[in-house]
């Protein structure tokens, strides 16, 4: 049996289009991980990606276990960062039955646009234990300046 929600008046159309949001947004707060493409090439189904600001520079951190660093494409272009790989998974028949499957496997992209006060000619890239960690520099003039106050 379902059961509906009483409304006693009236309802106009952007009343009842309101409504019928509600009732869509109520039927995804079960699902609270969907996956979010973000940029125009990246796909659901990629590592996630943690962006930190620190005085002098930008880190980008990605997970990527089970990946090795052959395989594994890092590049800036016109202001974007693209991270590309392909993670290769252990679907082989003579290693048992999968009773679940949550991990990912396939080719990935993840596109980030960077700001316009960064140096790509000096950005490092270095891959350990599974997490990619890339250091995008700030340039001198987006770096803050202490100020010396003067008492008069």
């Amino acid at each position: 049996m379902a059961l509906l929600r009483w409304r006693d008046r009236e309802l106009d159309p952007g009343d009842t289009l309101d409504w019928l949001q509600d009732q869509i947004d109520d039927l995804f707060q079960g699902f609270p991980h969907l996956p979010v493409a973000r940029g125009l090439f990246d796909r659901t189904a990629s590592p996630p990606v943690d962006v930190i600001e620190a005085a002098d520079s930008y880190v980008v951190e990605c997970d990527l276990p089970g990946m090795e660093q052959k395989d594994i494409d890092v590049s800036i272009a016109s202001g974007v960062l693209t991270i590309k790989g392909e993670k290769k998974g252990p679907r082989d028949s003579e290693s048992g039955k999968i009773y679940r499957d949550e991990t990912w496997a396939g080719s990935f992209q993840k596109t980030l646009s960077l700001p316009q006060n960064v140096e790509p000619d000096k950005v490092e890239a270095v891959f350990t234990d599974g997490v990619l960690r890339i250091t995008v520099p700030k340039s001198e003039s987006a770096k803050a300046k202490r100020i010396a106050l003067k008492a008069s």
